[in-house]
């Protein structure tokens, strides 16, 4: 059929199984032609085709409530909600999101880029449904993965203990991002090739409704033996034992056995989870037959090959991390490394490979990958925990309790670091400078370059409480290791640039924007000092208390948040230490910074060469005029 002619779910409700079947095959194709162009999701997507298709035919959108967890496989969701001709703008400046937007349509009723939330917001849901006296359904969508997530089991938690009415569909793919792990993985393992515990049970419950009403103490005896018939052939029965109805295996890829479930879960009252078995990067070679986690996202790609395009000059900045990491563990056997469901995209398989004992993939848990650090940290150890930024925000309690706290050895490798462009205001790394620097014992770095990352990482793992190296996504500069570097002293900043009429003060990729923009104001006749204030935390005192007497003016440049950034805190070192140095910065005032170019999100903040030397010359022409005044 024409995709393009589709305004919403509504028509799905005449299709057949065949004629789903075939939209299902448009949509495939749809997909893998529009993001070898944009890029995306891809893998994730194509699993949830026929899933995704059948729960649109067989609920109301947007009346029904439809939960996407994570929200990366919304995608079939947007092409039968109407969205079909933006998909050439799929995560780009000013375009379609790449995760469900409220702004976008009103079927996007819950924003997601973490994953674990869709069962609590569920809960939430349907309890103000409840209350309201409507009755509507709701629908969360979860993942195996997502289901690891500590979150989510709190929320299976009170679901089950309240009875509210619901439909989880449990999207099992075997994979997150790579391939899962740990308990709850392999119990669903065991129900995945389990068909024998449905079977069972339905003969059971067919023969207790063909019983006489012959006296309540032979129905609840029968109740009893059916009650016991599942522990036979299925181990715990997890989620009814939770008080939650459990259907499946079903064959996410087979229409009428997604309708017959769906069917039997909306005549069902209380909570009911739909086991629904799909592969991931269905119906695309390249795609189907990863199982590293490569296809979950990715950018362009050749569509005969699945090769993806464009050229690698140099390492990742995860890549080198992690080898740099490996080669001091396979000095020191106290270092270990841990990751929360990410060894592929921290780069952190050739650790895993060359050292499996000592190395912990966690799953989706980041909150029990903090505190097993610490752990690991107070049994003498080194632990090496590799998250993401915006990761690293689901684990703060963990990070302050019991990392900090207890001045634990613990050496956080903070990936994604600053902006990271595509996945948009959910995965940008620009909070984390606000949260950490107040902890008391921590240690907060991020290099200008690879060869002072090295230092860094050897103060890290040599340094008597806990230590956090930001860094950036994407690849390292590239600089000659023959390149002399000054020892790396805690806790000092450097001057790259020396200059008399001002100071420009900057960290990690930003400062090649400041050294650039100094450059120009020198051929201009301003002479710009630039400091590289690789230790965020510790600030170097000497050096401010050194430039507050000076008192020159100061301009700050931050790929972050300038609440609580480090621009915030030495405006604060000033005040109070009585300077009154004139004063600018530069960085993300207090806004949520959408998708899009990185180059393109930093012009319209204004993290740009052009707007430091604009700012500088607005701050010398200020402070001039309050020399003349004075």
């Amino acid at each position: 059929m024409n995709l393009y002619s589709i305004e919403d779910p509504s028509f799905l409700k005449q299709k057949d199984d065949e004629e789903l079947k075939e939209l299902a095959q448009d949509v495939r194709e749809f997909l893998i032609q529009s993001c070898s162009t944009t890029g995306g999701h891809i893998g994730a997507n194509l699993g949830v085709v026929e899933l995704t298709i059948a729960l649109h035919k067989h609920f109301d959108s947007p009346e029904d409530r439809l939960l996407f967890d994570v929200g990366h496989q919304a995608y079939i969701h947007k092409i039968l909600t109407g969205r079909i001709s933006e998909f050439e703008t799929l995560r780009q400046y000013k375009g379609l999101c790449g995760f469900p937007k409220m702004r976008e349509s009103d079927h996007d009723v819950w924003e997601a880029g973490h994953s674990s939330t869709s069962l609590s917001a569920a809960m939430g849901i349907a309890k103000a449904r409840d209350i309201k006296g409507e009755g509507h359904h709701v629908i969360p969508i979860i993942g195996d993965g997502a289901l690891t997530g500590g979150m989510a089991l709190e929320a299976l938690n009170h679901i089950g203990s309240d009875k509210t009415d619901m439909t989880i569909i449990l999207n099992d793919n075997e994979m997150s991002i790579a391939p899962n792990v740990g308990a709850m993985h392999n119990m669903l393992g065991r129900m995945r090739t389990n068909t024998q515990y449905n079977r069972v049970k339905h003969d059971i419950e067919d023969f207790l409704n063909r019983l006489p009403q012959v006296g309540s103490r032979l129905r609840d005896m029968a109740d009893r033996i059916k009650d016991s018939m599942k522990y036979l052939v299925v181990d715990g029965v997890f989620f009814e034992e939770l008080g939650i109805k459990y259907i499946g295996p079903v064959d996410g890829h087979d229409f009428a056995a997604l309708s017959n479930a769906i069917q039997i879960s909306k005549d069902y009252k209380g909570p009911v989870v739909i086991h629904v078995i799909t592969k991931k990067g269905k119906g695309y070679h390249p795609a189907e037959d990863d199982k590293l986690g490569k296809w979950h996202g990715l950018g362009p790609y050749k569509i005969d090959t699945g090769e993806v395009l464009g050229s690698k000059t140099t390492p990742s900045w995860s890549e080198f991390m992690s080898n740099s990491v490996l080669e001091r563990a396979q000095e020191d056997e106290r270092i270990v490394a841990l990751t929360p469901a990410m060894p592929v995209g921290s780069k952190l398989t050739k650790f895993q490979n060359t050292l499996p004992e000592r190395f912990f993939d966690v799953g989706i848990a980041e909150q029990h990958a903090v505190t097993m650090a610490g752990g690991l940290a107070a049994s003498g150890m080194r632990p090496y925990l590799a998250i993401y930024s915006t990761f690293l925000q689901r684990g703060y309690d963990q990070l302050l309790h019991d990392v900090d706290r207890q001045n634990l050895n613990v050496f956080l490798g903070i990936d994604r670091s600053g902006l990271v462009g595509a996945d948009g205001e959910t995965h940008q790394g620009v909070f984390d400078i606000s949260f950490i620097s107040p902890l008391p014992n921590m240690t907060l770095m991020m290099p200008k370059d690879e060869l002072e990352a090295e230092q860094m990482i050897d103060l890290a793992f040599s340094h008597e409480g806990p230590v956090a190296l930001r860094y950036p996504r994407g690849n390292i500069k590239g600089v000659e290791q023959s390149t002399k570097m000054k020892p790396l002293k805690y806790g000092q900043w450097e001057e790259v640039v020396e200059g008399d009429d001002m100071t420009i003060i900057s960290f990690g990729p930003t400062l090649d924007l400041a050294i650039d923009a100094a450059i120009a104001l020198k051929e201009n006749g301003i002479s710009a000092r630039v400091v590289n204030a690789r230790f965020i935390k510790p600030m170097d005192q000497a050096m401010l208390q050194s430039l507050g007497i000076e008192g020159n003016p100061i301009l700050t440049v931050e790929e972050s948040m300038l609440t609580g950034g480090l621009g915030s805190m030495i405006a604060s070192f000033m005040a109070d230490h009585g300077f009154t140095t004139p004063f600018r910065r530069i960085g993300i005032d207090n806004e949520y910074v959408e998708h899009g170019d990185v180059n393109r999100l930093l012009e319209d903040i204004g993290i740009t060469t052009e707007n430091i030397i604009l700012q500088s010359r607005i701050l010398l022409e200020q402070n001039n005029e309050k020399e003349i005044k004075n």
